[in-house]
């Protein structure tokens, strides 16, 4: 099923809609879910562990506390639950792009924890 919707927008913003209108019912889906995840005390936990982590690492961290550094249980539960259902070929697009942010927020933390243990390793 299909939902026809007529919007009005500013000429600025309908010049810049122009350039990916085959991809507006994503951008559409994914503003609303960043939306709701703002607003949804529930699912705006995980927003706020990443905002938590990259607010870490951007503050000039001792060593220490990036080795110290670790996902709240809830957001691995949540990252494990999207693995899971990627190797069963069951994600949206937008569970898709919310694993790969996760991943690479991960992908980061490793490698601040390696920085961080050679700096140790270096003042031993």
């Amino acid at each position: 099923m299909t939902i026809e919707i007529t919007l009005q927008v500013p000429d600025t913003l309908g010049k810049k809609m122009q350039r990916f209108q085959d991809r507006l019912p994503e951008i559409l889906e994914r503003g609303l879910r960043q939306i709701m995840a703002e607003t949804s005390p529930e699912s705006s936990n995980e927003f706020q562990d990443e905002a938590a982590i990259i607010a870490l690492l951007t503050s000039q961290p001792t060593p220490q506390e990036v080795l110290d550094l670790h996902a709240s249980p809830k957001l691995q539960s949540r990252v494990s639950e999207l693995l899971a259902r990627r190797k069963t070929g069951h994600l949206s697009v937008p569970e898709e792009l919310e694993l790969e942010r996760h991943l690479m927020l991960e992908h980061l933390v490793r490698l601040a924890k390696a920085h961080a243990y050679q700096q140790l390793s270096d003042q031993r």
